[in-house]
C-alpha cells in the first residue's frame, strides 16, 4: 500500500506554491505584526513543527528574511527576530519622511488622471475597511488596504529608484506601524488624516500634501513612544531601554 503523502497546513489555498514561499510568507506576516517578538530566538526545529513546514524550508526562508533585515544571524547562536529599538525608530521614522515626502512631491506632480482614480479607489477602499485590534484577519485586511492608499499616492513618482527604497523603509516600519495602530484607536482619527492627504494630493497642493504626509508620519513614531511609556510587555521588546 502506498505510503500517504504528508501535505502541509501552509499549501492549503496556495496552489503552486513551493512550500518554502509559503514558510517565507507566514514568518514574514508574523514578524511585521510583532507575533513573533523582536529580539525572540529561533529554534528552526521547533519553527518548522509549529508551521508544519520543514527545516530546509525554515533555513531558506530566514536566510532571505536576513535578507531584508528582518531576521539577523550570530555566529554560532543562530537566527533572531531583528530587535526593535528607540534609536532605529527615531532614525528611521526621520529616513522615511525625507525619502516619502520627495516621493510624493514626485508623484503629484506628474500623476494623471489614472493616478487619481488609484488615489481615489485605494482611499475609498481603506475608508470603508474597519480595523480591528482584536481581529488578526480584519486588521490584516486593514493593512493591506492601507498599504494600498500609500502605495497609490506615491505610484506616480517615475524614479523605480526612490520607490523601490520607499517601499523597503515601508516593510521595516511595520512592525513600530502595528503597535501604533493597536493603541491609538481611541485617540487617533486615522480617517481624517488619510482624507486629508488624499485630498491634498488631489489639489496639486503639494506644500500641504508634504506637512500632511510628515505629521501623519511623526505621529506614528509619537504614539510608539508613549505606548512604550505606558506597556512594559511592549516596553520588553525594546534593546535600548
Amino acid at each position: 500500500m502506498a505510503e500517504k503523502q504528508f501535505k502541509s497546513p501552509l499549501l492549503e489555498g496556495n496552489g503552486a506554491r513551493s512550500l518554502t514561499e509559503a514558510t517565507y510568507a507566514r514568518l514574514r506576516s508574523d514578524i511585521l505584526a510583532c507575533v513573533l517578538a523582536p529580539g525572540a530566538r529561533l529554534n528552526v526545529k521547533e519553527l518548522s513543527q509549529s508551521l508544519g513546514s520543514n527545516p530546509a524550508a525554515v533555513r531558506e526562508a530566514l536566510s532571505r528574511l536576513t535578507a531584508e533585515d528582518l531576521v539577523i544571524i550570530e555566529p554560532q547562536k543562530g537566527f533572531l527576530i531583528a530587535p526593535m529599538s528607540i534609536a532605529d525608530l527615531t532614525d528611521l521614522t526621520s529616513v522615511r519622511i525625507e525619502l516619502d515626502v520627495n516621493v510624493l512631491r514626485r508623484s503629484i506632480a506628474a500623476g494623471d488622471l489614472e493616478w487619481e482614480a488609484r488615489v481615489v479607489a485605494t482611499w475609498h477602499q481603506l475608508s470603508r475597511t474597519p480595523m480591528s485590534t482584536s481581529d488578526a484577519a480584519k486588521k490584516d485586511e486593514w493593512e493591506r488596504a492601507h498599504s494600498a492608499f500609500h502605495q497609490a499616492l506615491m505610484s506616480a513618482c517615475s524614479s523605480t529608484w526612490l520607490v523601490r527604497l520607499r517601499r523597503m523603509l515601508y516593510d521595516q516600519y511595520a512592525r513600530y506601524r502595528t503597535l501604533s495602530v493597536s493603541f491609538a484607536l481611541a485617540d487617533r482619527d486615522l480617517e481624517s488624516e488619510h482624507q486629508a492627504l488624499k485630498d491634498a494630493a488631489l489639489a496639486r497642493d503639494v506644500t500641504r500634501a508634504a506637512e500632511l504626509l510628515t505629521a501623519h508620519l511623526q505621529k506614528t513614531a509619537d504614539v510608539v513612544l508613549d505606548t512604550i511609556r505606558r506597556d512594559e510587555a511592549v516596553l520588553a521588546w525594546f534593546a535600548d531601554l
